[in-house]
């Protein structure tokens, strides 16, 4: 949620990770950086949920190959309601006015780690992190 913290200026960040429909890792916290618009909440967090998202898929990688298991080959999504949000995480970082003032490395995810992630819209009422937010 943008600016939740009066006090503070700072959004509400919240994200859960599914695995074959079971949650397996969520989080709930303060945005620590004053975000300028929701957009830039957003892109905040997608920054953070990507961070989580290249970990849990290297750990799920290492359990696979240690198990003997073959390697899942379908890109993990992430989705986000903001459609804003996703378009400018796809197309790139600078996209005018609106967002020269974000810092690149929040575009982190526009790297999408050679097509293993991917950032995908999904409509508000079927956003399972809004309830973190």
């Amino acid at each position: 949620m943008f600016m939740s913290d009066p006090h503070k200026g700072c959004s509400q960040t919240g994200y859960v990770f599914l695995l074959r429909g079971i949650a397996i890792f969520w989080q709930s916290l303060k945005q620590t950086i004053v975000a300028t618009s929701s957009n830039h909440a957003k892109i905040l967090m997608l920054h953070e949920a990507n961070r989580e998202c290249v970990w849990l898929c290297a750990l799920r990688e290492h359990i696979q190959s240690s198990c003997g298991l073959e390697r899942y080959k379908e890109p993990t999504v992430l989705y986000e309601d903001n459609a804003t949000c996703v378009h400018q995480i796809q197309k790139g970082y600078i996209m005018g006015d609106c967002t020269k003032h974000i810092a690149p490395k929040f575009f982190f995810t526009n790297e999408l780690h050679g097509n293993e992630i991917v950032v995908q819209a999904i409509n508000l009422c079927n956003n399972l992190a809004d309830i973190f937010t």
